[in-house]
């Protein structure tokens, strides 16, 4: 069987069972299970915590696994980032009381707070940075209240959290993140299919399935807004003046294109949300 971990609690998490479900795959129905065997698609998926997933990978004892990708750079493991599955999409920051750090080179001589201690020292390494960093797991925005540092450095999402504190953010993000799928190397030829199936989700949530008909006379300038991947099928109707058109077109784009449509001639246009698909 396939081993999989997958990130036991938190967004991770239920974006993550989200996507495998959609990809065909059953789960867990309770949070206490630590295990789940999926019998028909021959996957064992174990439920660990986020932080420890690329250990497992990278180690070998199991075979793929979901996580974070600044959690897979904290963890020094021998794993690999395969694919980004595109969910909890976040920045990684230096952050410090309003109006007191503007640049990141500022930070010298001074005190971090972090709960990813090896991210944190190789930028300022690569910086050329001389600074400490104190390790915290959680919360590490009150550590400069509290007079155990002086700035911090943590995943920000929306920020609000950050500004609750009376912090902001200074310089660019040390590093964007996202939830990420992990192997030790390459995709064992195992877990192939699991990786097929992951794309063809994120495929079906990023396009949608374009029909319209068209005269053959604005043919051309219609398939110029719909090109579709290799090329949209295009089908005799009854009537020989009309033809009938399917494409894929980008999800966020469709209304724009289906106004660019209409204006081209294009009638009886239909969009169609995907399940799944593979291209």
């Amino acid at each position: 069987m396939l081993r999989v971990a997958i990130p036991n609690k938190g967004a991770l998490s239920e974006a993550a069972t989200t996507m495998l479900r959609e990809a065909g795959y059953s789960l867990r129905s309770s949070a206490k299970t630590l295990v789940h065997r999926d019998i028909d698609n021959e996957v064992e998926f174990f439920y660990l915590r986020p932080r420890d997933i690329a250990i497992y990978v990278g180690r070998g004892i199991l075979d793929i696994g979901i996580t974070g990708r600044d959690l897979l750079g904290e963890s020094g493991a021998d794993a690999t980032e395969v694919m980004s599955l595109g969910f909890g999409k976040s920045r990684f920051h230096y952050a410090g009381p309003a109006g007191d750090f503007s640049d990141p080179a500022e930070l010298a001589g001074k005190t971090i707070a972090t709960s990813y201690p090896r991210l944190v020292e190789a930028d300022l390494a690569a910086r050329g940075i001389d600074a400490t960093t104190v390790k915290l797991d959680g919360a590490v925005e009150v550590s400069i209240e509290l007079g155990v540092a002086h700035a911090i450095a943590d995943v920000v999402e929306t920020g609000t959290t950050l500004r609750l504190a009376g912090l902001e953010t200074f310089g660019e993000p040390i590093m964007y993140s996202e939830g990420v799928l992990i192997a030790q190397g390459s995709v064992p030829d195992k877990a192939r299919v699991l990786k097929s199936r992951l794309e063809s989700v994120i495929v079906a949530r990023d396009y949608v399935l374009i029909d319209y008909d068209i005269r053959k006379d604005d043919l051309e300038k219609a398939i110029a807004l719909t090109p579709g991947f290799e090329s949209p099928t295009v089908s005799d109707m009854q009537d020989p003046a009309w033809l009938a058109v399917r494409s894929l077109v980008s999800r966020k784009e469709s209304h724009r294109v289906m106004d660019r449509l209409h204006e081209a001639g294009a009638r009886a246009i239909l969009v169609t949300a995907l399940a799944s698909c593979r291209i």
